[in-house]
C-alpha cells in the first residue's frame, strides 16, 4: 500500500506524477524503512512537504536550506543514543560494493541492503570481518539517492527522533553516514536487522506461516507499548502519523518494533490541543478528523491502531483494491459482521483454522471499536490500550491448549446474542433443529467468504499501489 498526501491545497496537474513503486515487489519490510518514499511528488507537493514543519517546535530545523546546520548538529552529537558515525567506505564494504544480491528493498528514496558492520571498531575499512564475530552486527543499510533531496527531510526526521528515543518496541538506529563528495551527498542510515520481516508480511503474504492468535495479541500489545512510549513517556510527545502493519517489524522472537519515523511529528506544545499540519499518511489508516481538518493529535495514532487490530483479526489489508467494491474498505466490510455475533467469526482470518478463542476475538474487536470512535477525545490513550490488551491476553487460552483446534460445535457453543461489547463466558447451545440449520447456513457463508478471500493470491505482490 502506498503513502499519499491527502492535502487539498496546492493541487496542480503536476501532482499526478507520483513516483512509482512498481519495482518494490521485494520484501515489504524493507519498504517500511523507506521513510514514505512513495509520498514524494513533483511540483507543488514537494514545496508543501517542506512547509509542513513551519512553526514546528522541533529542536532542530528540518528545512532543506538548513542542511549545513544539521550536519553540524550531527557532528556535535545531538542525539541521546550515541549513534555511530560510519564512513561511506565502511558501508560500501559491508554491502560488498552495494551488491544487488544483498538488496532487500528498493523505492523512490533509494535502496536498502543487508550487511554486517563492526560496531566496536574505530571505523576503519578493516573493522568488518564479515563473519559476525568481534562486535559485528547484522544490519539493514538504507542508502538514499544522491540526486536531489528526495527523502532528505524524512532522513533528518529519522536521525532526529531515533537518535533520542530508546525503547524495546522501537527499531534501533545504529548509526548514519553523511559524506559530501564530488558525486553529491552520501546519506545512509544503519538499522538493526529485523529477521522476521514485518507484520504485513506474516498477515498478508501467502506462503508464509500464519501467526498464532496469541502471537497476534502479543504483537499488538508490544506495538501499543511503543506508541504509548512516544505519546506519554518522553519529555516531549511524538505522534507517529503513519502507523500500519508494514511499519511494525518483528525480531527473531517476534517482538514488534515500530519503524519508519520519516513522517513522525512532535505533538502540540503545552496549552494547545493539536498540531495543524499538511495531511500525509497512508490511505485506509489516517484518522478521518485529521484527513478533513489537518489537525493532528496523538488520538490520530489511536485510530490507526484500531485499523491494525482489525487487520490482525481478519488477515485483510485496510484497503483491498481487487475485491468487490463493497469489500474493498476493511472498516466498511466488517461492520455488519461485528454487529451480529452470529456472523462475527466469519470475518476471522481463515488461516487461523479455528485455532483461536472466539471470546478473545470479540474482546479485541470491542477494543478496536473504542480506538475507532468518531470523536477523538473518546478514544482511549495508548497506555489504556496496553492495559486492555494485557487483560485480553490473560483471558486467552494458554498456549498449550491452542494446539488443540476448537471444533465447529465448540466455537458455535461460545456464541451469544450479544455483540462484542457484551460477550461473556458463552452458553452452550444444543445441536437440534434451528441450531443445526443455522450452523449449516453459516458454514455455507463461511466457505463462500473464504473463497473470495483466498482465491486471489498473486495480485497481493504485483498490483500497483496495493501496498
Amino acid at each position: 500500500m502506498k503513502c499519499f498526501h491527502f492535502t487539498n491545497a496546492d493541487k496542480t496537474p503536476d501532482n499526478t506524477n507520483v513516483v512509482s513503486s512498481r519495482s518494490s515487489a521485494r520484501v515489504s519490510w524493507a519498504r517500511s524503512l523507506s521513510i514514505a518514499s512513495s509520498t514524494t511528488t513533483n511540483g507543488g507537493v514537494e514545496s508543501t512537504r517542506r512547509s509542513e514543519f513551519v512553526g514546528s517546535e522541533c529542536k532542530y530545523s528540518t528545512e532543506l536550506s538548513d542542511s549545513v546546520g544539521f550536519w553540524n548538529m550531527l557532528n556535535g552529537g545531538g542525539g541521546g543514543n550515541e549513534l555511530r558515525v560510519f564512513k561511506f567506505s565502511e558501508l560500501k564494504s559491508a554491502t560488498k560494493g552495494f551488491n544487488r544480491g544483498l538488496m532487500i528493498g528498493e523505492g523512490g528514496f533509494g535502496c536498502v541492503y543487508k550487511g554486517i558492520v563492526n560496531v566496536n571498531g574505530n571505523g576503519g575499512d578493516d573493522d568488518n570481518d564479515g563473519n559476525g564475530n568481534g562486535g559485528c552486527l547484522d544490519v539493514a543499510i538504507k542508502q538514499l539517492n544522491r540526486n536531489g533531496f528526495q527523502g532528505h527531510k524524512e532522513w533528518i526526521n529519522e536521525v532526529n527522533f531515533l537518535g533520542v528515543v530508546n525503547h524495546p518496541n522501537l527499531v534501533k538506529l545504529v548509526g548514519y553516514c553523511a559524506e559530501d563528495d564530488e558525486r553529491g551527498i552520501q546519506r545512509l542510515l544503519v538499522y538493526e536487522l529485523m529477521s522476521n520481516k514485518s507484520l504485513e508480511d506474516h498477515l498478508l503474504v501467502r506462503g508464509t506461516s500464519p501467526l498464532s492468535w496469541l502471537t497476534r495479541l502479543q504483537i499488538a500489545q508490544g506495538a501499543a507499548r511503543g506508541l504509548a512510549y512516544l505519546h506519554e513517556e518522553m519529555d516531549f510527545q511524538l505522534i507517529f502519523r503513519d502507523f500500519k502493519t508494514s511499519n511494525i517489524l518483528l525480531d527473531e522472537d517476534f517482538n514488534p518494533k515500530l519503524s519508519d519515523f520519516g513522517l513522525a511529528r512532535q505533538g502540540p506544545p503545552a496549552g494547545l490541543s493539536h498540531v495543524s499540519t499538511v495531511v500525509v499518511g497512508t490511505v485506509g489508516y489516517a484518522a478521518p478528523e485529521y484527513v478533513q481538518t489537518g489537525r493532528l493529535t496523538a488520538k490520530s495514532d489511536v485510530w490507526s491502531f484500531g485499523v491494525v487490530l482489525y487487520e490482525l483479526i481478519t488477515g485483510r489489508r485496510a484497503v483491498e483494491r481487487n475485491l468487490p467494491k463493497n469489500e474493498q474498505k476493511l472498516l466498511d466490510w466488517v461492520k455488519p459482521y461485528v454487529s451480529d455475533s452470529k456472523k462475527f467469526r466469519l470475518i476471522i482470518d481463515p488461516r487461523l483454522e479455528e485455532n483461536y478463542s472466539l471470546k478473545s476475538a470479540y474482546k479485541l474487536a470491542s477494543l478496536a471499536n473504542k480506538c475507532l470512535t468518531k470523536n477523538p477525545k473518546s478514544r482511549p490513550k495508548m497506555s489504556e490500550v496496553v492495559e486492555m490488551l494485557g487483560n485480553i491476553i490473560n483471558d486467552t487460552l494458554p498456549p498449550q491448549q491452542e494446539t488443540e483446534p476448537e471444533t465447529e460445535t465448540q466455537v458455535v457453543g461460545q456464541e451469544t446474542e450479544e455483540g462484542p461489547d457484551q460477550m461473556d463466558s458463552g452458553k452452550e447451545e444444543g445441536c437440534g433443529g434451528g441450531n443445526y440449520m443455522r450452523r449449516a447456513f453459516e458454514f455455507k457463508e463461511l466457505v463462500s467468504l473464504r473463497n473470495r478471500s483466498c482465491g486471489r493470491l498473486d495480485w497481493r505482490y504485483w498490483t500497483h499501489g496495493s501496498r
